[in-house]
């Protein structure tokens, strides 16, 4: 049980949901409401696929590049932590600018930005991965299955929020948004730090067995 609200608190804190509904607004305030609808079940649809096949083929990946699990988990946790930090001062750099301009003169957001790299970016693929790699899933016959479909409810979260977010906003306001935002950047950072000590210590202790 512990371990499901670690999955999902991480999966949520990383990918964001309430932090990502004022851009969605400003990609898509300018469609009508059922556009809106659409663009958010595409790009939702989109993350999930490629979360789908990360966590299914990501650990050949990290065998075929040569990459131990420690140290990719040392990576994300630096990842992670980044991330934390930009949500704490309330300044998120999801894409370049170059890519925020291309997605303004897109017709079509849903995929990009929105589906990458904004809800299935690298935070969130590395996070997926660190999870389905955890012992409690290692020895669980379908701990791969629950961390999908907690992954899932995240994005229909996401979804739902997306779908809501004109009201979402006028509720909470840009000052509630950021306010939010912080906290859950707050247990991210969190999150991050014991994602870089676990993959450091176990990675000591290989060392010295070796």
């Amino acid at each position: 049980m512990a371990f499901l609200v670690k999955a999902f608190l991480t999966l949520f804190v990383v990918i964001d949901p309430v932090g990502l509904t004022p851009i969605f607004i400003t990609l898509a305030g300018k469609y009508s409401a059922a556009q809106q609808v659409r663009i958010a079940r595409q790009a939702v649809l989109v993350a999930g696929v490629i979360l789908l096949v990360f966590a299914l083929v990501g650990n050949w990946l990290l065998r075929y590049l040569g990459i131990t699990i420690e140290a990719f988990q040392v990576a994300a946790g630096l990842l992670l932590l980044k991330i934390a930090l930009d949500m704490v001062f309330a300044h998120r750099e999801r894409e370049t600018e170059e890519e925020e301009q291309e997605a303004q003169l897109r017709e079509d957001i849903s995929v990009f930005p929105l589906a990458i790299p904004l809800l299935a970016g690298p935070g969130t693929l590395a996070s997926v991965l660190i999870l389905t790699n955890d012992r409690s899933v290692q020895n669980h016959s379908f701990g791969v299955v629950v961390i999908l479909a907690i992954a899932a409810f995240v994005l229909f979260i996401a979804y739902t929020l997306f779908c809501l977010s004109k009201q979402l906003a006028k509720m909470l306001g840009q000052t509630g948004v950021n306010v939010v935002t912080r906290v859950l950047g707050i247990l991210l950072a969190a999150l991050a730090v014991q994602y870089i000590t676990d993959g450091a210590t176990a990675a000591i202790k290989m060392a010295m067995v070796r």
